[in-house]
């Protein structure tokens, strides 16, 4: 494939999609603001720039053109800047989001207000960015509730609230993690959550990521909200899996996605699926790159790629071929400084273990987790069945001994 590709993220998450790019015989233009980001030693054109400002990015591709070298297609890997991409594909007139839908998909406002207009189930909401307006309106919902910025990423500053209490503090920190000071109020759904992943190709919905969502540090971790992994295949049933796809693809057409991806997170509630956020990208956390072809057996990156370059899909090539049980599990330790880190060879190379990263070093200082950025490694494993596989990632987990001062 003689083409050139624009990929904005070039993360530690976003290598293995970066690679397949390049197997796919692409020539890259890669983004970060980072000059050490480990993707951009495979960039053709390395942008060194924030992902956050597609007008700079613009330019820097309109620099390649005047160099002869012109794009055929744009996408984020595993990074959240919807708008970025958006800026650039509107403007040279390749596939992907109009502006208006990149909106809102990077507004959780936006997209509440769109998805009900719409008539899609989603929690009550209610904007609270004027703080004299919070404790009347979590009057109005309910405890409890959750409170979160309007436009941040990774669950920053995004809690769950037991009482008014707690209102005033979250309200400041939830307004801290807001590029525009902007927060919102939002009814907790009770019921169990999923993470989805769907490939939009000129309005054809075709869902291959489908996974649990691990909740079990939650009374440990409020008011944040850290999951600990997911896992496939779901334990929903068949008929209610449907509903929740059915759902996620209805929210994505809402939301004008229809070239692309809409990631879903949902939540199945006494009264059927509803909608928590839908991102119209690739997700992070090694879920589209690398759990989604296991479970699947469909390269799912390599199909967003073609979407992002405007090549049709044939419908065969997105139907899975394998059903495979798949489990991520995460590091879960006390904060202090690192002294000493052994066994991760060791466990990388455990039965069914197909993918672990340790972030954390000697030296290295680990905090209490308030959000999903601060985690320091995880583990990836496969099974026979969902729990050998949840079993072979937290054994792995498990078998790496990490001394931290003050334990």
């Amino acid at each position: 494939m003689t083409k050139n590709l624009l990929i904005i993220g070039a993360g530690v998450e976003a290598c293995e999609g970066i690679r397949i790019a390049k197997e796919m015989g692409l020539k890259l233009a890669i983004v970060d603001g980072n000059p050490s980001a480990p993707g951009l030693a495979m960039a053709d054109w390395p942008i060194i720039t924030s992902t956050y400002d597609g007008q700079a990015i613009l330019a820097e591709v309109k620099k390649l053109q005047t160099q002869g070298v012109n794009i055929d297609g744009a996408m984020a890997m595993c990074a959240d800047v919807p708008l970025s991409v958006a800026i650039v594909t509107n403007d040279l007139g390749l596939p992907g989001l109009s502006l208006e839908s990149a909106f809102w998909v990077s507004d959780k406002l936006a997209m509440k207000a769109q998805l009900q207009a719409e008539g899609i189930p989603i929690p009550g909401f209610a904007d609270v960015s004027d703080k004299s307006t919070l404790h009347q309106k979590a009057y109005e919902i309910g405890f409890p509730l959750i409170i979160k910025p309007v436009d941040s990423r990774g669950a920053r500053g995004v809690q769950l609230l037991d009482s008014v209490s707690q209102l005033d503090m979250a309200w400041e920190l939830a307004a801290k993690e807001s590029p525009t000071s902007r927060v919102m109020l939002e009814e907790y759904l009770e019921g169990p959550q999923f993470s989805t992943e769907t490939l939009v190709d000129r309005g054809q919905c075709y869902t291959l990521g489908f996974a649990d969502r691990n909740y079990e540090w939650l009374e440990r971790t409020k008011p944040f909200i850290i999951e600990n992994g997911g896992d496939a295949p779901t334990a929903l049933s068949s008929k209610h899996k449907a509903e929740v796809i059915a759902t996620v693809e209805k929210a994505a057409t809402a939301l004008g996605i229809t070239q692309g991806i809409a990631k879903g997170d949902m939540v199945y509630t006494t009264t059927g699926a509803k909608v928590i956020e839908i991102a119209g990208r690739l997700s992070g956390g090694f879920f589209s790159t690398t759990q989604i072809p296991l479970a699947t057996g469909v390269n799912f990156i390599e199909k967003a790629i073609k979407l992002a370059l405007g090549i049709q899909l044939n419908p065969t090539e997105t139907l899975p071929t394998l059903e495979q049980a798949v489990a991520i599990r995460y590091l879960d330790l006390p904060p202090g400084k690192v002294e000493v880190i052994t066994g991760i060879k060791e466990a990388s190379h455990m039965t069914g273990v197909i993918l672990l990263k340790i972030f954390i070093e000697s030296g290295s200082d680990v905090t209490t987790l308030s959000n999903h950025t601060q985690r320091s490694g995880f583990a990836i494993a496969i099974g026979d069945t969902k729990t050998q596989a949840i079993e072979r990632a937290n054994a792995a987990l498990s078998h790496i001994c990490i001394t931290i001062k003050g334990e």
